[in-house]
């Protein structure tokens, strides 16, 4: 029988909606076996974790990825719903958009592709990658025990290449079609709030930001913005009974590598309270309003905002945001959250056990990778309940000293907590002293001695 903590419980409960009360049981055995697995994420490696090494029926725990009828995208609307309530209960919901390379192997893989590899690749160097690519979407907000911003995963989907669907009935969906998919589908779940979403260069498309910025509810896109884009006034008023069709931009304004080059230009002096996790920095910044055209796309009405670095120590860098009324200042706070991303899929690589898991069904692998990514908000939840009882224990070494809390430490806090509540529970009379038993020591050996 799987006994938790009465705080997890609180936090669970929220997803037994979503599976059969048979499938809820072995859902919450692999989730918890998720968290506790030291290294690989296989189901076997869970079910020895979890103590289920002689069960005869494995084969049901692998049903639940591979052949459950479950909804994913509702488990994600509930993971949004808790992140949103724990850590983003006013304000503007800041969120974080990227793609990452799941590097797998196998001839049953039917969506995996080549891909360019980001951390690898540099402007003169190319370096390719095989593998799953994911588009991944992020709550971005202060984790008030970590004192810093973490990016939250809630909705991950599967972003195929062209390959994948050739001689299929389906037509290839850029990666930007996704991305307005699940902006769409996050705009449904949060109705009356204001939403910021920070993207990287890759999703700088007049076609996708003018789609997405249009809606009734209208979302707040900031993206990197290339310094040589054509940039326009807006269209002048129209004559009363003119003749022909209206006008879509007015006259051609200097390209943001002339106003870098422009002495004329005013700079304005900001400091940012974290630079991408180094702390205060000064930068200098000019910001405006324009019109982004190009032939056959729609006008699209945007604030640019130029960095640039007093000291030179970066490049020269460009902004783009679809709000004409947000401050500059705001808009490069944003967007250096943006970092986290990557700190996210560093994380769940190291510690949750990404790239690892052997799945080969079609269903298992669409499953899998984005509940990994989601088990790193759950983490973060089930550590926040312990917020209020005191510090977050930090692990420090001689070599190795930090003063705020990491995912590291949370995992750990929420791993001590599982096997405390379930092993290590101190009698409650003196003289009814619980001895451990067989099997108990049989978990232990298996997770301290045996190599993951």
């Amino acid at each position: 029988m799987l006994t938790l903590p009465t705080e997890y419980i609180t936090i669970l409960e929220a997803f037994a909606c979503v599976f059969t009360k048979r499938i809820w049981l072995h859902a919450q055995i692999l989730l918890m076996g998720a968290i506790l697995a030291p290294g690989q994420r296989t189901v076997t490696a869970i079910l020895r974790i979890m103590g289920l090494s002689a069960e005869k029926h494995f084969q049901n725990f692998h049903r639940v990825l591979n052949r459950a009828v479950w909804s994913s995208r509702e488990a994600s609307r509930l993971l949004l719903g808790l992140l949103v309530a724990a850590f983003a209960f006013w304000g503007p919901v800041v969120m974080g958009l990227d793609d990452t390379i799941e590097r797998r192997r196998g001839a049953k893989i039917k969506a995996k592709g080549i891909y360019r590899d980001p951390v690898r690749s540099s402007h003169s160097h190319f370096v390719k990658a095989s593998g799953l690519r994911w588009l991944s979407l992020m709550l971005l907000a202060p984790i008030p025990w970590a004192k810093r911003v973490w990016a939250l995963p809630f909705l991950t989907v599967l972003a195929p290449s062209a390959r994948y669907y050739q001689g299929r009935q389906r037509s290839h969906k850029k990666l930007t079609d996704w991305a307005r998919q699940v902006l769409l589908q996050v705009r449904r779940w949060l109705p009356g709030r204001k939403l910021v979403v920070v993207m990287d260069a890759s999703f700088a498309a007049i076609d996708f930001l003018w789609q997405v910025a249009k809606l009734a509810h209208p979302i707040t896109l900031i993206a990197r913005f290339r310094l040589d884009a054509a940039l326009y006034a807006p269209a002048p008023k129209r004559k009363p009974r003119p003749i022909g069709r209206p006008r879509k931009k007015g006259k051609r304004l200097p390209t943001l590598q002339q106003a870098l080059k422009d002495t004329r230009t005013h700079w304005k002096k900001v400091v940012i309270p974290d630079w991408y996790g180094q702390g205060r920095k000064k930068v200098e910044i000019v910001s405006s309003t324009a019109v982004w055209f190009h032939n056959g796309m729609p006008p699209l009405p945007i604030r640019w905002v130029l960095i640039r670095d007093p000291q030179g120590k970066f490049k020269p860098q460009a902004l783009l945001c679809t709000d004409l009324a947000a401050r500059p200042e705001q808009i490069l706070k944003w967007f250096v959250m943006r970092w986290q991303l990557e700190v996210t899929f560093h994380e769940v690589r190291d510690h949750l056990g990404v790239e690892t898991q052997r799945q080969w069904s079609d269903w298992a692998i669409a499953r899998t990778t984005p509940a990994l990514l989601g088990l790193f908000s759950l983490v973060a939840l089930l550590a926040h309940t312990h917020a209020h009882k005191g510090k977050i224990p930090v692990r420090q070494d001689a070599w190795y000293s930090k003063p705020l809390p990491t995912f590291s430490d949370a995992l750990a806090l929420v791993r001590q907590e599982l096997w405390q509540h379930r092993y290590f529970q101190l009698s409650q009379k003196r003289l009814n002293i619980r001895k451990m038993q067989p099997e108990v020591l049989n978990y232990l050996n298996n997770a301290a001695f045996y190599t993951p």
